[in-house]
């Protein structure tokens, strides 16, 4: 009996963690020791708890029990684990705020139509009905209650539909030196870009669908402040099909573009020509698309519409221009819930 004892409180109080729920394997733990007359006090060293807790522990899980002798029956109350477990978990299931699905009924259904129509976030569907007052506080629910409801499946939309629910570990950053000169480092680049408090600055980059040097590609611009996004469909990944583009959105947007940041890919080794008189083209250090982080971003949402491995051949310019106009009309957190395209019209007002 002292050795289950002896090995009992070796095993469980070294690892426990101060304040945490009784496990089933803990209860049947409790269990063996009560069964070989252990005191509660005694019991409650050998978890690792209050012997107060083992008292509570003992009554939940106590049971009548019926046995017989010499043909008479004898009633008697033991702990039974399975039981006290059992108990537990229906009370753990009952201690939550009650759903109020009813009363956030319409609030739900738009987003469900946001997130499957224009691909909304929880929190960017949240953020925006709050500030265009489409429902009174009591008519909606806050971002962290809606994940709760799609992780209960209360909802069409699934876990399995959200983008970037995920935790991962970021890379550290590092500077690698610049072999191929394309023009103006990024080191060479003003501080007001990087701030984002002026308006005009854009970070370049191209979306491949198959890597064969032979496919369409699409070509992604984005103004640093605003997020606003210019997407094209270009014939291939060179030069001479991002500098015919180039051009056609100088005619556009040239005005307002103050400055372009690239990386050191061979299809942006004429931007620079390009964008003379118009603009100075910064290029990053290799292996670091960190320092254009913003367009790494943004080129994931258009992925959802044009996942890799899919021939962009297939696309169209149409095709391209919905993405397009369904990013830029998506509220943002970091913006206040204020779409890019609002944010955009007003800085060039």
């Amino acid at each position: 009996m002292k050795e289950v004892f002896a090995l009992a409180q070796e095993q469980i109080t070294i690892k426990r963690n101060k304040g945490h729920h009784l496990t089933e394997v803990e209860r049947g733990k409790i269990a063996a020791l009560h069964k070989l007359g252990q005191s509660n006090r005694k019991i409650a060293i050998a978890i690792g708890v209050c012997p107060q807790t083992i008292n509570n522990e003992l009554k939940r899980g106590e049971a009548t029990q019926v046995k017989k002798i010499n043909g008479k029956e004898y009633y008697h109350q033991e702990y039974i684990p399975e039981l006290a477990h059992s108990r537990y978990v229906d009370k753990r299931k009952a201690c939550h705020r009650p759903y109020k699905l009813s009363q956030v009924f319409n609030f739900l259904s738009f987003f469900v139509e946001h997130f499957k129509k224009d691909g909304w976030s929880p929190d960017a569907t949240v953020g925006r009905a709050k500030a265009l007052n489409l429902f009174l506080p009591e008519e909606m629910v806050c971002t962290k209650t809606l994940y709760s409801y799609i992780d209960a499946q209360l909802l069409e939309v699934r876990n399995i539909d959200l983008i970037n629910k995920m935790s991962r570990r970021l890379p550290k950053y590092v500077a690698r030196k610049n072999h191929r000169i394309l023009g103006l480092s990024i080191e060479e680049r003003p501080t007001e870009v990087d701030n984002r408090e002026e308006f005009g600055h854009f970070e370049i980059d191209t979306i491949v669908g198959l890597r064969n040097g032979q496919e369409s590609v699409i070509l992604t611009m984005i103004e640093r402040k605003t997020r606003f996004q210019i997407i094209r469909l270009i014939d291939s990944k060179d030069a001479d099909s991002v500098a015919y583009t180039m051009r056609s959105i100088n005619k556009e947007y040239g005005s307002i573009i103050k400055s372009i940041t690239a990386d050191n890919s061979l299809e942006f080794s004429t931007l620079t020509e390009v964008m003379d008189k118009i603009a100075p083209v910064y290029f990053t250090h290799p292996y670091t698309s960190s320092e254009r982080g913003t367009n790494e971003v943004h080129n994931r949402m258009v992925r959802r519409d044009f996942p890799k491995g899919i021939s962009l051949d297939l696309a169209t310019p149409l095709e391209v221009a919905q993405t397009e106009n369904k990013l830029n009309n998506m509220p943002r957190k970091h913006t206040g819930y204020q779409t890019p395209t609002e944010l955009f019209n007003e800085e060039c007002a």
